[in-house]
């Protein structure tokens, strides 16, 4: 289990803690063969998060706060490089199909290593910010929970053909901030229609999905994605990769105990890991590979030695 490729920092993101290089330190002592540095990419102004506001952000400073982050995960990519498998890479918001050009642009002037596929708004709304501005989302969708969810699942399925991203991040994101955030989707046929067709899109391009246990630390009974959803998926011969999506040194590897009993669980027996290589099947990732490893032997390897608190 010594693998994450879904990270973020203090010193480049406003909700998280601790300098990147920090971050890396931890890891290593760790013992993660694999890390991806994900910081998200910089938004338009009408995008901005409460918190980026109150700093005064704006969608300028956004951009050279990447461009500084960007700078110093090259510097620490090859300072590390004998410790730790370092991928510099980002997380992508889709929020409107305007999305699409914005996303492209910044790949034209930054050579990612590989990117999450995420969506974090609704009607241009974030949901997963705090409990008012997910009820506001949800007024937009005629005050209806289940049409969020199909409206929620509709965005992510524009951002899958779009982008077709390598690792599709917190599939299920949208029931964080829900009543009940450990609803069953498959009780809303509409909804489950959707998360089907999601999934089978993913599947076909190659795509894969994070076991993210972010979700874990915030209280909800199970990781993104959901069980139901990961049987799914895994039924239509999709694979899984691992996150901890943290957001400070004391969240890397989180939970990952109880990642290794849901992947057993549900009947997972190899995780997919991205690393560095000369070459690649994906021509947009020239020199990034994906390899597997057996869930039967993780608990057996250093990192849950080296990790008391996960």
């Amino acid at each position: 289990m010594p693998y994450s490729h879904h990270s973020h920092s203090g010193e480049f993101c406003g909700h998280a803690q601790d300098a990147l290089q920090e971050i890396i330190d931890a890891a290593v002592e760790k013992k993660m063969q694999v890390f991806a540095l994900t910081e998200h990419m910089p938004r338009e102004q009408q995008d901005l998060y409460p918190e980026e506001i109150n700093a005064g952000h704006s969608d300028e400073t956004l951009l050279h706060l990447f461009r500084r982050y960007y700078t110093e995960a090259c510097r620490l990519q090859a300072l590390y490089a004998s410790k730790i498998n370092i991928l510099i890479g980002t997380e992508v918001d889709w929020i409107r199909p305007s999305s699409k050009d914005f996303i492209q642009n910044l790949f034209s002037n930054f050579e990612v290593q590989l990117f999450i596929g995420s969506v974090h708004h609704v009607h241009g709304i974030p949901i997963d910010y705090d409990a008012k501005l997910f009820a506001d989302a949800r007024r937009r969708s005629g005050d209806s929970t289940e049409r969020l969810f199909e409206d929620y699942f509709d965005l992510q399925y524009e951002m899958l053909k779009a982008l077709q991203p390598p690792i599709v991040g917190h599939f299920d994101l949208i029931r964080l901030k829900n009543e009940d955030p450990n609803t069953s989707f498959v009780t809303m046929d509409g909804v489950w229609q959707k998360i089907q067709r999601n999934l089978a899109f993913t599947v076909s391009y190659g795509g894969v999905l994070e076991l993210n246990s972010a979700a874990l630390r915030k209280g909800l009974h199970e990781p993104y994605p959901n069980a139901e959803i990961s049987k799914e998926f895994l039924g239509l011969g999709g694979n899984f990769t691992l996150s901890d999506d943290s957001h400070g040194i004391n969240q890397i590897g989180s939970h990952y105990r109880e990642i290794l009993r849901f992947a057993k669980a549900i009947g997972v027996t190899e995780i997919s890991y991205f690393e560095r290589a000369p070459a690649s099947k994906d021509s947009r990732f020239p020199r990034l590979i994906t390899r597997t490893t057996a869930v039967s032997g993780m608990q057996n390897h250093p990192f849950f030695t080296a990790c008391k608190a996960i």
